[in-house]
């Protein structure tokens, strides 16, 4: 017969559930504080640091954006790309984070079937004035620590892809590591315009 599910696999939170409570836990923060809502970017980066990056696999991430250049990576190279683009993507998110008035976001329900390790959790989100909805859909990756997200598509684009052609750019010109200096500079300025 069939095994009886084991705590294991009970106590994961789907991935669809997941990404429904962090998102209303990030709202609630967003709606209650002030310093926020008045454009304080230390406290917005405190919310997503705490609230938003566990959820995200920013290794996976980095390999997708670096592309097929991440096999030519050492370990300790890999190591640097990911950090650097984690404080890029968080850096990212806490500008797009102040932006946040009214929006309502709905979950399109996820058909998961128990042997599923990749999933796309689909959301629609909602201007408050009306307008066109936009689609936003999260990719999202079964590990050890629970689904965690790898890939994030903003009307059909994803963020992760978008910066690859840029990344590739980057390596051609310098090398891997000439990436890894560029994106310490960009981060060095994003954080200086505070």
């Amino acid at each position: 017969g069939i095994a009886p599910a084991t705590a294991t696999t009970t106590a994961a939170v789907a991935p669809d559930a997941l990404a429904r409570s962090v998102t209303d836990e990030v709202l609630a923060a967003l709606r209650s504080d002030r310093d926020i809502q008045s454009g304080d970017q230390k406290r917005a980066r405190e919310v997503i640091e705490s609230k938003i990056a566990p959820h995200f696999s920013f290794a996976s991430m980095a390999r997708l954006a670096v592309g097929k250049n991440w096999s030519a990576a050492s370990a300790e190279q890999r190591k640097a790309l990911t950090a650097e683009f984690r404080a890029l993507l968080v850096q990212t998110y806490t500008a797009s984070l102040l932006l946040y008035k009214d929006q309502k976001i709905e979950y399109r329900p996820l058909k998961l079937a128990p042997e599923d390790t990749d999933v796309v959790v689909r959301s629609l989100v909602r201007q408050s004035g009306g307008g066109e909805p936009v689609q936003v859909d999260y990719g999202m990756e079964k590990t050890d620590a629970g689904w965690k997200v790898y890939n994030v598509k903003i009307g059909g684009i994803s963020l992760v892809e978008n910066y690859r052609s840029t990344f590739n750019a980057e390596i051609r010109k310098g090398g891997i590591d000439g990436l890894i200096a560029t994106l310490r500079d960009k981060n060095r300025a994003l954080v200086a315009q505070k």
